[in-house]
C-alpha cells in the first residue's frame, strides 16, 4: 500500500455534487503540526474538524439543491488514520478520507490536496548527494547555495 498524506489546514476539498472547491479550516486542533517549521500555520485535521469547517463553506453551486448555493455542513469523517489520537481527542485525516454532507449523503466530500507542500530546509541541502547535483546542475553545488551570499556586483542596470 503506498503512503498516505496527512491532511492539514488549507487541504483542497470537493463535494461530488457542487461545482468548486473550498479550503479546510481546523478548528478543533490548536497543538499538532505538520509540514511546519514554527508550528504556527498547518495544524492537522482531525474527525472531530466538523460543521462548518471550510474557508468559504459553499462547494459552489450544489446539483442535489437544483443548483442552489451550497452550505457545507460536515456530519462525519471517514477512513481516517485510526492508530493515532491527538491531544484533541481527534484522529488524523488523510488525503483518502471522505466527509458526509446531510445533503450530499456519504463520503460525498473527497480531499483534492492534501495542504502539505515541500518546503526544503538547509538539512535536505546537506544530505544531498554531490555528484547527483552537479550532474543536475553543474553551474552551482549545494554547498555553495547555503555558504555563499549572493551579491548584486557586476550587474548592470539598465
Amino acid at each position: 500500500m503506498a503512503e498516505k498524506h496527512i491532511v492539514v489546514q488549507g487541504a483542497m476539498c470537493l463535494c461530488n455534487f457542487g461545482t468548486s472547491p473550498d479550503h479546510l479550516k481546523v478548528l478543533t486542533n490548536k497543538k499538532d503540526y505538520a509540514n511546519d517549521d514554527n508550528g504556527s500555520k498547518k495544524p492537522i485535521a482531525t474527525h472531530k474538524d466538523i460543521g462548518t469547517t471550510f474557508e468559504k463553506n459553499t462547494f459552489g453551486s450544489c446539483s442535489k439543491k437544483n443548483n442552489l448555493p451550497c452550505t457545507i455542513t460536515v456530519t462525519k469523517w471517514a477512513d481516517f488514520y485510526e492508530d493515532t489520537v491527538l491531544d484533541n481527542g481527534g484522529q488524523i485525516l488523510l488525503e483518502t478520507s471522505k466527509a458526509t454532507c446531510p445533503i450530499g449523503g456519504p463520503d460525498c466530500i473527497k480531499i483534492v490536496k492534501h495542504g502539505q507542500m515541500a518546503e526544503p530546509t538547509a538539512q535536505n541541502f546537506d544530505n544531498t548527494n554531490d555528484e547527483v547535483q552537479k550532474t543536475l546542475n553543474p553551474m552551482i553545488t549545494p554547498k555553495e547555495m547555503t555558504e555563499t551570499i549572493p551579491d548584486d556586483s557586476g550587474v548592470i542596470d539598465g
